[in-house]
């Protein structure tokens, strides 16, 4: 094991569309989770990890749900809120792998046109030899191409990295061409994985 690939948001970025809704909804979470599980869902959102700019996503669902326009809307303007920062021990853990000289590469489900911002926010992704970043290539994690992809980008072999990321279909995808996995849910468990694979 020589290479390990990071998901970034969950993982490495705390990113939760919640952080920014509930200044809209308040005290009422059984709404705010009916809107995020009927209107703008993850798989509505996956269309812009995919490479459909945000403005014309959002313009698309406003015009099926025209009486939650303001709120689909705030999606795209307020994208800032709804991170609440970097996950500090995954960061630390960069940091430690970064130090031990291992090759560190990522692979995200980011809108193209979110993704300047986002560089600028986090400066620990300078840390990272490449990104494949979904929207700017217009394929979204679990699709296998995407995993095809950067190993022809990054030069790497499955049999020698670890790939992280929080979702189990992503993880799954990974698995299924040769990666060794880690399935993220907090950066002791993975802490532990990395000593375990002795990458740490």
């Amino acid at each position: 094991m020589t290479v390990v690939v990071f998901d970034l948001g969950r993982v490495l970025i705390d990113w939760d569309p919640r952080y920014m809704y509930r200044r809209h909804f308040g005290a009422d979470e059984a709404a705010m989770e009916d809107f995020l599980s009927s209107v703008c869902t993850m798989e509505w959102h996956t269309r812009c990890d995919a490479g459909l700019p945000m403005a014309e996503n959002v313009r698309e669902l406003a015009a099926r749900h025209p009486d939650k326009t303001p709120l689909i809307e705030a999606w795209d303007r307020e994208w800032p809120a709804m991170f609440a920062g970097a996950i500090e021990g995954s960061v630390r853990l960069l940091e430690r792998l970064d130090a031990k000289g291992v090759p560190l590469y990522a692979i995200t489900n980011y809108p193209a046109d979110k993704w300047a911002e986002g560089l600028a926010q986090f400066g620990f992704l300078a840390r990272f030899r490449d990104i494949l970043v979904s929207g700017i290539e217009k394929l979204a994690k679990p699709d296998p191409a995407i995993f095809e992809l950067a190993c022809r980008r990054f030069g790497i072999h499955p049999e020698a990295s670890l790939f992280i990321d929080d979702n189990a279909a992503n993880v799954a995808s990974a698995a299924r061409l040769g990666f060794t996995t880690h399935h993220f849910v907090n950066p002791d468990m993975l802490e532990r994985d990395l000593e375990r694979l002795r990458l740490l």
